[in-house]
């Protein structure tokens, strides 16, 4: 264990209540100053060079060039280029390969000189780890669409796959929801074979090792088990039957993409996350379908809406998250409201009775979305999405959180709303009594395997930690019919739980994210503080508390690096680690009170925090993210619940959150 890991050594005597109650009021202002109008809040969600640097190609294979934008994404992309020469997944992070390559061509086609000292130093650390040719599936999609690789470079996806049925092997009914939205326009761009417009002519074959005309094998591996070797035979088998398929057959299948991408297209965009987004507009431009069209014009338009601008740079994020905002938001605010020190009760209530206004106007209760196919064929809809809009694609993590956030703030006047999204939650429940985020039973391992799925992310399978919030919103309500589907959530939580004690987090980073989740479900749940497999997961958190009182952990424990540890501590770490021994009655323990002053030390005079560490994931070792609001509701909240829970007369936590 790394020498900077605290032991317990704090008394009570170092605890000034009185700055940790002007913490709490300060970040309280803070973010009820952040709060829309409506009721709403929304943070910034960034990710790596990746989604910026294709927003720069997808102006260049349109000709809709926007150069004032241009120079202020390349502003950005400069500013988060590596030591190492090339672009991390995350902040502070090692080379990667494929971010680097799209960054690079996004810096060439905005007009950076390939000579110019940051050019060279990410030419030459790419071309020290093999060059384009060994980069990702997405990136060699990139490549091929500009014609700096062939088509050969892909792997074999045939638009017929939209033909098939679910139980068919390959269904993309049996992928996740972000596989599906993303590949149905980008299997219509591999049968059509467009190719850019690049009105400059810009060219990559310096990144490439050897020219891409000569590689024998773009799909090297490494394969993750045999089962790679083996669909690597089948795409090679594949290969000269797809070109063979008869042509009725093969536009019934371009169609079938149609018809499935139409319906789901909307002000938020196909699936509300880039990549479907930016796929659907060059899919309408290949299919002929000219820019004016407002099909082409809403897709165009939802794009725009995720640019970031400030005074002299722009990014793009991958997708925005107001529904999650609000509703973690919401629940700081509530907690900090909360208990007979609380200030500004009253006011802090008006304004969140507009925040469930405005969340109760986006509960999904007329659109079936694809959970219909996916085994629920009779589950009326009752969820929220991640985004403003996005209908088809509810989830099972906002629609608890929302929930408990409802349910604290009025159970009898948002009694309908909560109901409806109880019904869907335990309508979702996987047979293994876990929950996935957008569907059920969705972990047909074997297609993670397939050439296509370098990422390893085609699923969307049950994860500890958003079982444990769907557990923790029906353990919150209360309700006995419900306490069978609780059960079997908690045999598959005891199930995951790492021999460390620890539990995986599938959605934020990462054991420490697992763990506090897990926690704050078992102790609403009714599980004795006192069962071992909670007590594994106290100390765990204990044993990885740093020196100053906080805690941190890297990105990298995605990727074999030790858990729950990082350089530094981190504000929305130490949150939740002190919010999940908090809820497992740790309130006055030694860590806990590090912990704390940890928090109301960090605060900055506005009442904020600040990180620059990305705290949460997309796909683990592929893409990452950084929820901006992390670093500012949870250290609030925590804060908040220490407060509370001295005053309360069970210190018990009482809530799912």
């Amino acid at each position: 264990m790394s020498e900077t890991l605290v032991r317990e050594k704090t008394d009570d005597a170092t605890i000034n209540t009185a700055a940790v109650e002007r913490a709490i009021t300060s970040a309280h202002q803070a973010l009820g100053g952040r709060q829309k109008a409506d009721g709403h809040w929304i943070f910034e969600l960034e990710a790596d060079a990746t989604i910026p640097a294709e927003y720069v190609l997808l102006e260049h294979y349109l000709d809709r060039i926007d150069t004032e934008r241009q120079a202020k994404i390349g502003v950005y992309l400069r500013r988060i280029q590596g030591k190492h020469g090339g672009w991390p997944l995350y902040h502070d992070g090692g080379f990667d390969l494929s971010a680097s390559i799209k960054a690079y061509f996004a810096l060439k086609a905005i007009g950076d000189d390939i000579d110019a000292p940051h050019m060279a130093r990410a030419r030459e650390a790419i071309l020290d780890h093999g060059g384009a040719a060994r980069s990702n599936v997405f990136t060699r999609f990139q490549l091929a669409l500009f014609g700096e690789a062939p088509w050969s470079a892909t792997p074999v996806m045939p638009v017929e796959l939209m033909l098939l049925p679910r139980k068919a092997f390959f269904s993309l009914w049996n992928m996740s929801y972000w596989s599906r939205t993303v590949i149905a326009p980008l299997l219509v761009l591999a049968a059509l074979r467009p190719k850019a417009i690049n009105p400059h002519k810009v060219s990559v074959r310096e990144l490439f090792v050897q020219p891409p005309e000569d590689v024998k094998d773009w799909n090297l591996g490494p394969f993750r088990s045999k089962w790679g070797h083996v669909f690597k035979h089948v795409d090679t088998v594949l290969r000269p039957i797809v070109p063979r398929i008869p042509r009725k057959i093969h536009d019934k299948a371009i169609q079938a993409a149609i018809d499935f991408i139409e319906p789901r297209l909307s002000k938020g965009g196909l699936g509300a996350i880039y990549p479907a987004m930016a796929n659907v507009v060059m899919m309408y431009r290949a299919l002929g379908v000219p820019d004016n069209d407002p099909r082409v014009e809403t897709a165009w338009q939802s794009i725009h809406d995720l640019l970031v601008e400030k005074e002299d740079e722009i990014y793009c994020q991958p997708c925005v998250s107001p529904v999650w905002d609000t509703g973690l938001s919401g629940l700081a605010m509530m907690e900090a409201a909360t208990g007979p020190r609380a200030t500004k009760r009253d006011e802090t209530i008006e304004a969140l009775k507009r925040s469930a206004s405005w969340l109760r106007d986006r509960q999904i209760l007329d659109v079936k979305g694809d959970w219909i196919v996916n085994t629920a064929p009779d589950l009326r809809p009752g969820g929220w999405a991640f985004q403003y809009e996005n209908d088809y694609y509810p989830d099972v993590d906002d629609t608890a959180v929302v929930g408990m956030l409802l349910h604290r703030l009025d159970p009898e006047g948002n009694k309908e709303a909560i109901e409806r999204a109880r019904e869907w939650i335990i309508g979702m429940q996987s047979t293994n009594g876990g929950w996935g985020a957008f569907d059920i039973d969705n972990d047909m391992d074997f297609l993670n395997h397939i050439p296509f799925a370098d990422h390893g992310a085609l699923l969307d399978p049950p994860t500890a930690d958003v079982s444990a919030r769907c557990v923790s919103f029906l353990a919150q309500l209360g309700h006995t019919e419900d306490r069978p589907t609780i059960e079997r959530a908690l045999a598959y939580l005891r199930q995951e739980q790492e021999e460390d004690g620890s539990w995986f987090g599938r959605w934020g980073t990462n054991f420490i994210y697992g763990t506090w989740s897990v926690l704050c479900a078992l102790n609403i749940a009714g599980i004795p503080h006192s069962d071992p497999m909670i007590q594994r997961a106290v100390a765990w958190l204990k044993r990885m508390q740093r020196e100053d009182g906080g805690w941190g952990e890297d990105c990298a424990s995605y990727e074999g690096a030790a858990s729950g540890q990082y350089k530094e501590s981190l504000p929305s770490q130490t949150a939740w680690a002190v919010l999940g021994l908090m809820a497992v009655g740790e309130r006055d323990s030694d860590a806990v009170k590090n912990g704390i002053q940890f928090l109301a030390q960090a605060q900055d005079e506005h009442g904020e925090w600040h990180e620059e560490p990305y705290n949460a994931v997309g796909f683990p070792k592929v893409f990452y993210l950084r929820y901006h609001g992390y670093k500012q509701f949870f250290p609030l909240t925590a804060l908040a619940r220490y407060r509370n829970l001295g005053d309360s007369n069970t210190g018990r936590v009482e809530v799912g959150f």
